[in-house]
């Protein structure tokens, strides 16, 4: 009980000055929580993350510099994170990200102690981390299984998620998919391929073969990858 009754440090992140001093005033009627900071400005967020120890972030998704999703790669593991959006759809892929809730604008009082609870709830109760992950595929949200990945590839402005089920074509950066996936299951081989560990037939100092497929190990990444291939 006493990480139920633990004061959770706060961090408001949202570019509208009236939503975050709306969250910021809830923060401060809220026993229980106390505000470390409430800015618009997404560098002066990620000093405070990097200087304070951040219990829970309230986390604006639509911003011009930064979007909420790219913030939340930034946070520590023990920061949890409730985003709040104008747009419900952006709830799946939140949730993917592992968020805690998400409060749709205008956020009520009572809804935020809802999310609160949650927040709380889950330092009792860590969760249990997905398998599987949600991409836009045209105006459709997929889900993906990470088990039934063999590898992806960056195409110009695209990633081709290479699956059993077949070929996946996402608008997005290779470099966003590799935050998204867990590193003990993927690894980065090359500036165009991340690949599944455990669907690799063979390797050697060059190439990496997966699926019938021969893959190119980037100087870069080689020795890295190597020696993880090696440990598997």
């Amino acid at each position: 009980m006493r990480a139920m009754n633990k004061i959770l440090r706060c961090l408001v992140l949202d570019d509208e000055p009236v939503a975050t001093r709306l969250l910021a005033s809830y923060i401060q009627q809220t026993a229980g929580l106390e505000l470390v900071c409430h800015t618009t400005d997404i560098n002066e967020a990620i000093e405070v993350i990097e200087r304070e120890p951040i219990d829970l972030v309230f986390l604006d998704i639509e911003m011009p510099e930064m979007n909420g999703l790219e913030f939340m790669n930034l946070c520590k593991e023990e920061s949890a994170v409730i985003l709040t959006t104008a747009f419900r759809e952006f709830a799946v892929e939140g949730f993917e990200r592992d968020a805690v809730d998400y409060l749709l604008k205008p956020v009520t009082y009572e809804r935020f102690g809802v999310a609160v609870n949650k927040a709380r709830k889950r330092r009792m109760e860590p969760p249990v981390k997905a398998d599987y992950l949600f991409v836009k595929v045209g105006a459709r949200t997929q889900k993906i299984n990470h088990e039934t990945i063999f590898y992806l590839e960056a195409l110009r402005d695209y990633v081709v998620f290479n699956t059993i089920e077949g070929k996946v074509m996402v608008s997005e950066s290779l470099t966003a998919m590799e935050a998204r996936l867990p590193k003990e299951q993927f690894t980065r081989i090359h500036r165009s391929f991340i690949i599944s560990k455990a669907k690799v037939s063979f390797w050697e100092k060059w190439n990496v073969g997966i699926n019938g497929a021969v893959l190119p190990i980037g100087d870069t990444y080689r020795e890295r990858v190597l020696a993880e291939l090696m440990d598997k």
